[in-house]
């Protein structure tokens, strides 16, 4: 979206016509719905911008819920902005830390600030891009909150915390370097260690570029691993080198330790593979220990063990049988097990899981998972249920 798209949005005709539209549009065909606010008389670049924000709030209220209704967004802004749930984790660490003010440098659409100002913290929001600053302002006019159109880093602030949300620049898929980042990481990192800060970049950074003094933090939410936090100063909790969170609707567990890696044992009746924040924070190890779980090869996420523990920090299946990791033997097996859905996984296997699902050609009438892994360094097929 232009600015001079957003001036028109941003008027009363525009919001009013954007919640006309809104409320009808999913009965209504897109196409014809553009002609007739055409013939209506209205600006063709208004019906864009409406349809577009219609269009953008319906894919955001997985990730705002009743907020999303009341948000304007841009695709970009929407696809790089924080959940709630997660933010309203990171909300909740400021608050916890006794943070009263916080200022969200590079606030996007305004995700992160929304949280933080809902929990009635001081917010200033910067933002370099003109338009996605005003949208920023409309998103948090209701709360205490002020946005700044201006450079992230170079913009003074006057708030106790700090909170980064660096972007991949364009082009950028090695995440390896400093630079591929926009602001980049070494100047972000210099700014956070003034004051107590946090910092969101992806879950695949390479870790050796964060610092070690900090808390490193990974987030799995709605079993999709979604950030790396880097945690300064106040914000960084004593004696937490690193942490994995696991947030879903039924709440929040977390694992804290040092990297470790689990002994290695013999496979189990139960088969534990780790959630993503757990394997990226190199805390399997942990996990295990936790649970009464051993790994069952070496560089192999998988844990197993012989009682079921219920733990939200992993997925649990229980082993039916073990066979060598040959598509005749496992099509064979299927089919005498009458099984027609099939949730295929993979660790270090070199298989399309889709490709393989078609050549089984199942039929039956009965479920269950086919793990492609190693055990004890064997490639080998699992054949499970899910608890």
């Amino acid at each position: 979206m232009d600015v001079d798209e957003l001036r028109l949005l941003l008027t009363r005709e525009g919001l009013a016509l954007l919640d006309r539209v809104e409320a009808g549009l999913g009965e209504r065909d897109v196409v014809r719905e553009v002609a007739r606010l055409r013939a209506e008389g209205h600006d063709p670049r208004l019906v864009a911008a409406v349809l577009t924000q219609a269009r953008l709030r319906r894919r955001a209220a997985a990730r705002f819920g009743e907020f999303a209704g009341a948000m304007l967004f841009t695709e970009a802004g929407l696809e790089q902005a924080t959940r709630l749930r997660v933010a309203a984790h990171h909300a909740g660490r400021m608050r916890e830390a006794g943070i009263r003010s916080v200022a969200d440098l590079g606030c996007g659409i305004g995700a992160d600030a929304l949280a933080f100002a809902t929990l009635g913290l001081e917010v200033t929001a910067v933002e370099r891009d003109e338009a996605t600053a005003a949208l920023a302002a409309y998103n948090l006019a209701p709360w205490s909150a002020r946005v700044v159109h201006g450079d992230a880093l170079e913009t003074p602030v006057d708030a106790e915390a700090l909170w980064f949300d660096p972007a991949r620049r364009d082009g950028a898929t090695r995440l390896a370097d400093p630079a591929d980042w926009s602001p980049a990481l070494d100047a972000v990192f210099a700014r956070a260690a003034e004051r107590p800060a946090g910092v969101k970049l992806a879950p695949g950074i390479d870790r050796a570029l964060l610092p070690a003094e900090a808390e490193l933090q990974w987030v799995t939410d709605a079993g999709e691993t979604v950030e790396t936090v880097v945690w300064t100063g106040a914000l960084a909790r004593a004696g937490v080198p690193r942490s994995a969170l696991v947030l879903s609707d039924a709440g929040a567990a977390e694992l804290v330790g040092e990297p470790q890696h689990p002994e290695q044992g013999e496979l189990g009746e139960w088969l534990y593979e780790p959630a993503g924040a757990v394997i990226r924070a190199e805390l399997i190890g942990a996990l295990a220990e936790r649970i009464g779980a051993r790994g069952v090869s070496d560089g192999i996420a998988y844990l197993s063990a012989d009682a079921h523990v219920e733990t939200p920090l992993a997925q649990a299946f229980r082993v039916r049988e073990t066979m060598p990791l040959d598509e005749r033997r496992i099509a064979q097996r299927l089919r005498e097990l009458g099984i027609g859905e099939l949730e295929i996984k993979k660790r270090g296997a070199d298989l399309d899981p889709a490709a393989l699902r078609k050549r089984l050609k199942l039929r039956g009438d009965e479920r269950a998972t086919l793990i492609a892994t190693r055990i004890g360094g064997r490639h080998r097929a699992i054949l499970a249920d899910r608890p």
